[in-house]
């Protein structure tokens, strides 16, 4: 396939997984799982296992291990095939152009898109595998404390709250990865983390009805707690999050610049290692926090979690699907980091807002906001002009302009520099 067409079937992909992972996660948060019966509406509970959904996504990701077998054995199909037509086999993933033996072209060539610093990298093996239980464990704390911030939230103000990822993507790159960001892009970081706080002001401002499925009205475990403060935490729970998300996306760009791995095999590696360690946290919370009368039935009570997804079907149908969605969205998501940047894979995730509030308007999770259309305005423009998929405002025009006279300048007097210092030069 043409690059072009690799890319939009990438960020397509990206798209779609993403969507469809924010929404089955908070149809499942909306999923009555005790005392559903009750006449008493204040007690009945939703289902709250924000660590129990961080160990799903995981498993969800160590599924990819199966597509990799898959490819394997229809790469060993394929070198047979090859090998009783005359032609070499070729490995799993190699960048040359398989041949036939008497080393004419072959009519199948393996074409593989290019990516910077190729030439550059070396294979991942030993203990540099273990690089990736980093981003790992990264995941497992931004993925935590967002899926604590959407049960206070609806799907629109969470999905936009994580705009914020663009500034802190941007703001590591250039730190560590030692990208260069220009004026009118901080401008574009900015209106992005504008639009963030206009988002999460509307939520504070406009109450939210909660949701009605059937005969039962759902409720959280903390009745009391007024909306808006119920807003403003999930907010900053998100919010703060990104910071440890973009650590994720930046650690991942470094290991894929510097090795040689696929990306299913990166969603795989992580998943192992951030199953490991969630499985590990899952066990001393739950005997530490779970078991105690406070802890029952709440977030680190990881038998009731348990429980709850085996006994209610719903919530045992969504499981799966969001397992399925987060394989997916996590593979398209590095596939798009590799090929062109952790910070336009910030940027992608960022413009899957629009999906998400019309699917939750339409399926009237939460109510129209006039003031949510600014602060969306606002982070689709701050995308926008930060992917420069639109000219810059007139002043840095003008500043980019001056900056491109001066370097000419710049280099016309190096160039005479070095002319006068070339042997025979005269006076």
């Amino acid at each position: 396939m043409p690059r072009r067409a690799v890319m939009a079937v990438l960020i397509t992909g990206m798209l779609v997984t993403g969507v469809a992972n924010t929404l089955l996660t908070k149809y499942q948060d909306m999923q009555c799982v005790r005392n559903c019966d009750d006449p008493d509406i204040s007690k009945r509970h939703v289902f709250e296992q924000p660590v129990m959904q961080t160990l799903q996504m995981f498993i969800g990701e160590m599924g990819c291990w199966l597509f990799v077998g898959l490819f394997s054995i229809r790469q060993c199909i394929r070198n047979r095939q090859r090998k009783s037509a005359g032609y070499e086999p070729v490995s799993a993933g190699d960048d040359a152009t398989a041949g036939p033996a008497d080393g004419t072209s072959s009519p199948s060539p393996v074409v593989k898109p290019s990516v910077t610093s190729l030439d550059d990298r070396v294979s991942i093996s030993g203990f540099s595998v273990f690089l990736l239980a980093i981003p790992a464990c990264c995941d497992i704390a931004g993925t935590t404390l967002m899926n604590v911030g959407l049960l206070f939230v609806a799907a629109s103000i969470y999905q936009m709250t994580r705009g914020a990822l663009v500034l802190f993507v941007g703001l590591f790159s250039v730190l560590f990865l030692k990208r260069h960001i220009r004026g009118f892009q901080w401008f574009a970081l900015l209106l992005v983390v504008i639009g963030v706080g206009v988002v999460g002001l509307a939520g504070v401002l406009w109450k939210e009805e909660q949701p009605v499925k059937g005969s039962h009205i759902l409720v959280t475990s903390t009745p009391d707690v007024p909306i808006a403060v119920k807003t403003i935490i999930g907010v900053l729970l998100i919010a703060g999050a990104q910071i440890f998300t973009a650590t994720q996306f930046v650690v991942e760009e470094y290991i894929l610049e510097h090795y040689e791995l696929e990306p299913l095999k990166v969603v795989g590696w992580e998943g192992i290692f951030g199953f490991l360690v969630t499985v590990i946290g899952m066990g001393i919370l739950h005997y530490t926090i779970g078991q105690t009368p406070k802890g029952q039935f709440g977030y680190f009570d990881a038998v009731e979690g348990f429980r709850e997804i085996t006994q209610y079907r719903e919530v045992a149908i969504s499981s799966l699907a969001i397992m399925i969605s987060i394989g997916g969205f996590n593979f398209f998501g590095i596939s798009v980091t590799r090929s062109i940047s952790a910070t336009a894979r910030s940027i992608i995730d960022t413009c899957r807002t629009l999906f998400i509030w019309m699917v939750s308007l339409a399926l009237h999770w939460e109510s129209f906001k006039w003031l949510q259309i600014v602060g969306f305005a606002l982070l689709v423009y701050g995308t926008f002009l930060f992917n420069e998929l639109i000219p810059p405002p007139f002043i840095f025009c003008l500043a980019t302009r001056y900056n491109r006279r001066e370097l000419r300048r710049e280099q016309q007097e190096r160039e005479r520099a070095r002319q006068a210092l070339l042997p025979g030069a005269t006076d």
